[in-house]
């Protein structure tokens, strides 16, 4: 199938694009990589009336600190992200999500904020940006506000984005205390979206922040006593909690399963890091 006709808007400024924005409401969608957009599109899951295409809006390319975050503006590929200079040494956790992210085609379409904005529950960004206690940064007309990932994921393909608004950027604390991570995740090949992903930080008090996507409409992250049995106690009560849900791919108890096997051993990798 081809998509439904509609108008194409391509904005020279961020302020442009949310003026766009804020006229046409809920009968646009933004375009920046188009990689989950234009599949959709063509399925016609998605008949929006206009596209507002904001991948070469300059202002919008950037990765920079600020206040303790890294912060990645809208227009950024998933591939520029992984070869920032100092990704490694901010935020670990996103030098080793990365790569799982797609391959490398498409890593050099897909943009940081796109993975955001579609909340894909299997996604591994937001999984990230989850664990790591992040925020997304939105601008409308009316002003700028930020939003805790926490908050922002709110079910399958579903955000806290009001249609007015653009997501400008996201960004990760760059915390020393999440230095010891660890990801891992299964997959029927990889790049392709995950069955079970599953992140780990741990804080400078040993504490560990554990994340999971795949199982819930959401990413789940809990914090998780490290000793031995306590942790595989806590896995085991969030993979009963969670529950999971069936499709083509895996069953709620096969994806119940690889949490409670994966948990546990990307734990112990987080722990072992070296800091």
């Amino acid at each position: 199938m081809k998509p439904r006709e509609f108008d194409y808007i391509a904005p020279g400024s961020a302020a442009e694009a949310v003026e766009a924005l804020a006229a046409l409401g809920e009968g646009a969608r933004v375009l920046a990589g188009g990689l989950s957009l234009v599949p959709m599109l063509n399925f016609r899951l998605f008949e929006p009336g206009a596209l507002i295409d904001i991948a070469r809006i300059g202002e919008l390319d950037f990765i920079r600190m600020n206040e303790g975050a890294l912060e990645v503006g809208a227009a950024v590929t998933q591939n520029a992200l992984l070869a920032h200079a100092g990704l490694a040494r901010d935020v670990p956790l996103l030098a080793r999500t990365l790569p799982w992210v797609g391959h490398f085609q498409t890593r050099n379409r897909g943009t940081v904020c796109g993975s955001v904005a579609h909340a894909d529950p299997s996604a591994e960004i937001p999984l990230a940006l989850a664990v790591l206690g992040g925020a997304v940064v939105l601008r409308s007309t009316r002003g700028t506000r930020t939003v805790a990932a926490a908050d922002f994921q709110q079910g399958m393909l579903t955000t806290a984005r009001a249609p007015d608004e653009l997501i400008v950027a996201v960004r990760f604390p760059a915390r020393a205390a999440h230095r010891r991570c660890a990801f891992r995740e299964v997959a029927r090949r990889h790049g392709d979206f995950a069955i079970v992903a599953i992140a780990a930080a741990v804080d400078e008090g040993g504490a560990v922040r554990l994340g999971v996507g795949g199982i819930a409409d959401r990413p789940a992250v809990r914090q998780i006593d490290p000793s031995p049995r306590a942790m595989r106690d806590a896995v085991d009560a969030l993979a009963v909690e969670l529950g999971g849900y069936e499709d083509i791919h895996a069953s709620p108890r096969y994806r119940r399963d690889l949490l409670r096997r994966l948990g546990p051993l990307v734990i112990e990798e987080a722990l072992q890091c070296a800091a």
